[in-house]
């Protein structure tokens, strides 16, 4: 075992390992590094550190620079400077993470392929408001490759892939958003995508509602050349259908969140893999035996109450709605009140898309060391705010990790500071976030390209056929195999051979 600068032997061809990955040390610069420990192999040069600085563009946190992106003059390889991202010159980085998704993602790059060349959205204007991730990424250079003009922001302050931001402004996507925003660039990102003088987006794609509720407060004029919104959470869902009942939404709005494939593959599905992904990334804990509280069984819930109870956790759930609470009892959880349970779990996770389900009386009366975390879209589930007081302390911990101390010396460990976990932690599969952006895609051209009248202004699901049409897609990647209705069986049925197969109202 040897000690000494990384730097002083290294070449061309050897690797290190950097945060569990080996990479090649000639793809990254590295500027500082305390302790190393030096391998032979027969082949290669393998060098292990404990402790390192890098400035490799593919570490979103490992940038020294503080400067906000907002004072930054930055400009791509073409000179364009219609953008604002942590540093465009992480975008060959973002560029293989794209890749490495795109990989994963093989039904929206499907669709890419075969509607390319009919440009279904050519004279689009899309301004979304998403998650800005590598697989988030791969559904806007979809949209660009299907005719539309793209102008981009995040729907959450701690989730952008600061890399991946940069690769699409290098791409000439107008893309407005960095990972750690205070509240007032979340706000001044959404505004430049909207207020873009000669440019004046015609199609919305929210995840939130945020965009759709500034575009109403600032910029109401842009609903009238504009064909919809299409809305992929439970948040801005809910938000569209309170302007539809009160007359006041402008366009349709094509509500993604209820398609079956968004309920059944992303909200359970990922959120079944990535809660664990989040927690373990941000506290190493050990699941086994540990009791946890899950507030909402809806596909969330469930997803999540599924993975927590495989690996050994005693899960409770908190319910409103009878018909989940029983679901949740036949699935083997107790169910009971936040507060019968607040005093002795050692973690807290809310599923539920509401307001104020952790109170902070309820935060006061957790045991020492309770995890709590949002699964949610919103980050109004957990009184954070109330948290904000004199006689309590915040210690960060780690990235997206604080300790709150109170005065007797409890600590409870808050994650993302009650946003969204899995997104703001850790990372999502590509596989089922290519089902939602194909179902986005899909609805985009729907609404797009309806003829005047199809759509009121209303909110509206996305039509089954489109549904089954996504679902078939991906069961390529399993070399599924569908069986095909005789002619007799589909009369018998009532069916079209080539579906829909269910009823509207079909609960699957």
């Amino acid at each position: 075992m040897e000690h000494r600068n990384l730097h002083s032997g290294l070449k061309s061809g050897d690797f290190i390992v950097l945060n569990g990955a080996a990479v090649e040390y000639s793809k990254l610069e590295i500027s500082r590094i305390y302790t190393t420990t030096v391998v032979e192999s027969n082949e290669v040069n393998v060098i292990y550190f404990l402790c390192a600085e890098s400035t490799a563009a593919s570490y979103t946190d490992s940038s020294d620079d503080e400067t906000s992106p907002r004072e930054k003059g930055q400009v791509n390889s073409k000179g364009n400077s219609d953008f604002c991202v942590k540093n465009i010159k992480q975008a060959e980085f973002g560029r293989r993470e794209i890749d490495i998704a795109e990989q994963d993602m093989s039904a929206l790059m499907s669709l890419r392929k075969r509607a390319q060349s009919e440009k279904p959205l050519a004279g689009a204007k899309v301004v979304g408001c998403t998650h800005i991730t590598a697989q988030t990424a791969v559904l806007v250079e979809t949209l660009v490759a299907l005719g539309a003009q793209c102008r981009w922001t995040a729907c959450n302050i701690y989730s952008t892939q600061n890399e991946v931001a940069a690769a699409l402004a290098e791409l000439g996507v107008a893309v407005f958003a960095w990972k750690g925003e205070s509240e007032d660039d979340f706000w001044w990102c959404i505004d430049r995508c909207v207020n873009m003088e000669g440019w004046q987006p015609n199609m919305i794609l929210d995840d939130g509602g945020d965009l759709t509720h500034w575009i109403y407060k600032k910029y109401p004029s842009v609903f009238k050349k504009a064909r919809g919104i299409v809305e992929e959470s439970v948040t801005g869902v809910h938000r569209l259908y309170q302007l539809s009942k009160a007359g006041k939404l402008c366009v349709p709005a094509m509500n993604v969140n209820d398609s079956v494939t968004k309920q059944k593959f992303d909200n359970l599905y990922c959120c079944r893999e990535s809660i664990l992904d989040g927690l373990k990334r941000t506290t190493d804990i050990m699941f086994g035996g540990k009791q946890v509280v899950v507030c909402g069984y809806g596909e969330v819930g469930k997803g999540c109450c599924t993975a927590l109870k495989a690996l050994g956790a005693v899960v409770y759930v908190t319910e409103i709605d009878p018909i989940c609470a029983l679901q949740a009892c036949m699935d083997g959880f107790r169910v009971m009140k936040l507060n019968e349970v607040i005093r002795q779990v050692d973690m807290v996770i809310t599923c539920t898309g509401n307001k104020n389900v952790v109170t902070r009386e309820q935060l006061d009366n957790m045991k020492n060391g309770c995890i709590v975390c949002n699964m949610g879209h919103s980050n109004t589930e957990i009184d954070v705010a109330s948290l904000r007081t004199p006689e309590l302390t915040w210690e960060r911990v780690r990235s997206q990790v604080d300790h709150i101390i109170w005065p007797d010396g409890k600590r409870i460990v808050l994650l993302a500071e009650g946003r969204l976990l899995n997104l703001s932690c850790s990372t999502v599969p590509s596989f089922v976030l290519s089902i939602t952006a194909t179902t986005q895609a899909l609805a985009l051209i729907e609404l797009y390209n309806a003829p005047e009248g199809r759509y009121k202004q209303d909110v509206y699901l996305l039509p089954k056929k489109m549904d089954e049409y996504v679902a078939s897609l991906h069961l390529l990647n399993f070399d599924a195999h569908l069986t095909e209705l005789t002619d007799e069986q589909a009369k018998y049925m009532g069916l079209n051979k080539n579906g829909p197969f269910k009823p509207n109202y079909y609960r699957y």
